[in-house]
């Protein structure tokens, strides 16, 4: 019998630049094809919540524990945050209008944007984003100690196809 045991390479540098850009890190271990179609992915999710809940849906200091999942799609998010900040909170996008006080937290602002998501669609919005974080996190995951190049195409089938075509006869 041969040896089948395999040794796993470990690629900190793909994981790094997979969080630097969703799906990079594939694409840099010279697995082109899975890192664009995880780029892919992660992206629509990241697109889709900015679209649903707007800029508003990734804020590191009202959503603290949602914006660390979120973290995971890498610099976007911190721009994204920084948009949020620099447009939405400042007032420039659009005006503030006056909340009313709140006795459950004293310590919220007295004005928000006219532009700040509200209700549902802010939650699904902050929700797709999160899942998008998620999502990278495994991808960086697999980047991590997935073999260089493993996507390349083999010549000949892999013993299962050939017992499946078949019908398992030989």
């Amino acid at each position: 019998m041969a040896n089948t045991t395999s040794q796993t390479s470990f690629q900190p540098v793909a994981a790094i630049a997979g969080w630097i850009f969703p799906g990079l890190g594939h694409i840099v271990s010279g697995n082109a094809r899975r890192g664009v179609a995880a780029m892919l992915g992660i992206l629509l999710l990241f697109l889709s919540g900015l679209l649903v809940g707007g800029f508003d849906c990734v804020d590191r200091k009202e959503d603290k524990l949602w914006f660390i999942g979120q973290a995971g799609c890498g610099p976007i998010t911190f721009a994204a945050d920084w948009a949020n900040g620099a447009f939405l909170k400042s007032g420039s996008a659009a005006p503030m209008l006056p909340v009313p006080a709140s006795q459950m937290n004293p310590n919220a602002p007295t004005q928000v944007s006219a532009f700040k998501g509200l209700a549902h669609a802010n939650e699904f919005g902050t929700f797709l984003i999160f899942l998008a974080g998620l999502m990278n996190v495994c991808v960086l995951l697999d980047a991590l100690v997935r073999e260089p190049r493993s996507d390349a195409p083999t010549s000949g089938r892999r013993s299962g196809d050939a017992a499946a075509a078949t019908g398992g006869a030989r």
